[in-house]
């Protein structure tokens, strides 16, 4: 029995060619192909905000804290629910990770439950778009305002996706992407930075090439800086050629990605609204481009453990950071509740709509009894 995947990178021609013309040129680095996937971002969200890219979306949390001074004895909230990446990069600027619960029907941070964890030391929130979803991001900012924080979106899992009729990254203080193997786009690993605040971009582009100043533009043109000053932390964070060529010829095909997505999304959506034991998030759809499917299920490890038995794979988004050594605080109620009940579906450009009734006809005949 063919096996359905969970995940997985899907890549043509249009990829290895871009590759290969990279490889010919012999310029590996950061140079001008990273400038022109950055320039093709920036036209694609149809934004005035500079975009830098970085080599992983977690480098991009990272160097975003730091380029906002945030460091040592700092604290930043951000929801448990979320990939271990978000929590280790506000660690290693030496800030602290503050646990947030979340909200039962979108699981994403509860806002109330923030205010009750500001303190005198807190600088800055950091919400997860979790599975692609933000459209609560107005009462991050407004409690943002209130309190004086800066905010740093982990858009880590919504790139081409839209909020209030404008694609992820046209609005917001600082936005981070991730364009690893199974994002929405990829470019093999990598990931950006995004903001109008000029100062904090110009920090982060000397940020991403070891704190060498104004070393940005000398790359882009295939040279380096060799009498040079450096008066911030950098790190060795910059975006090579090779992953540029391969996210720029990525680019070209959001829109086909997206509508093939939505239409995996949609197709769950329809087939388990009725199902008995199913509860679906709150999502529009519409506007979300699914880096993962995810649904609450009864049964949660029973269910998964028959969906594997029939060689369909399914995961669990995420193990709460709260509940790892490292980042361990007090009981958040809601996401150690949904954290038994979440379950993640195969979502990926090339599943097929054969394999895709398959999932959903197992997870019927899971709970039928069949």
């Amino acid at each position: 029995m063919k096996r359905v995947r969970l995940s997985k990178s899907s890549l043509g021609q249009e990829e290895k060619d871009a590759v290969l013309k990279v490889l010919d040129h012999e310029f590996l680095g950061m140079g001008a192909e990273v400038q022109a996937f950055e320039n093709e971002i920036k036209a694609y969200i149809a934004t005035d905000k500079e975009v830098v890219c970085v080599n992983t979306g977690t480098s991009a949390l990272q160097i975003a804290l730091s380029c906002l001074d945030i460091g040592l004895g700092d604290e930043v909230l951000v929801p448990s629910l979320t990939y271990v990446a978000s929590y280790q990069a506000i660690s290693a600027t030496g800030a602290i990770p503050i646990s947030v619960d979340v909200k039962e029907d979108t699981l994403f941070m509860d806002i109330e439950d923030a205010k009750k964890r500001v303190t005198e030391n807190t600088k800055a929130i950091m919400p997860v778009h979790y599975a692609s979803n933000s459209k609560e991001m107005s009462a991050v900012n407004t409690f943002a305002k209130e309190y004086n924080l800066r905010v740093i979106e982990d858009a880590a899992h919504s790139f081409g996706c839209k909020r209030e009729g404008k694609t992820i990254g046209c609005e917001g203080d600082v936005i981070c992407f991730s364009f690893d193997g199974i994002k929405n786009i990829t470019s093999g690993e990598g990931g950006a930075v995004l903001s109008s605040d000029e100062t904090f971009i110009q920090r982060v582009k000397d940020a991403r090439l070891l704190g060498v100043e104004k070393d940005t533009e000398k790359r882009y043109a295939g040279q380096r800086s060799w009498d040079f000053d450096v008066t911030h932390q950098g790190f060795r964070f910059h975006m090579s050629n090779i992953m540029a060529a391969i996210g720029s010829a990525q680019l070209k095909k959001i829109d086909a990605i997206a509508v093939k997505r939505q239409s995996i999304a949609k197709h769950y959506v329809m087939s388990l609204k009725d199902v008995e034991g199913i509860e679906l998030l709150d999502f529009d759809y519409d506007d979300i481009v699914s880096h993962i499917f995810v649904l609450k299920a009864k049964e949660r490890d029973a269910l998964r453990e028959h969906l594997l038995s029939n060689e369909i794979e399914c995961g669990i988004h995420y193990k709460p950071n709260h509940l790892l050594s490292k980042y361990r605080s007090d009981p958040l109620p809601i996401t150690e509740k949904v954290y038994e009940e979440i379950l993640t579906l195969p979502c990926q450009f090339d599943l097929d709509k054969k394999d895709q009734d398959r999932v959903i006809k197992s997870i019927k005949d899971f709970y039928s009894g069949q």
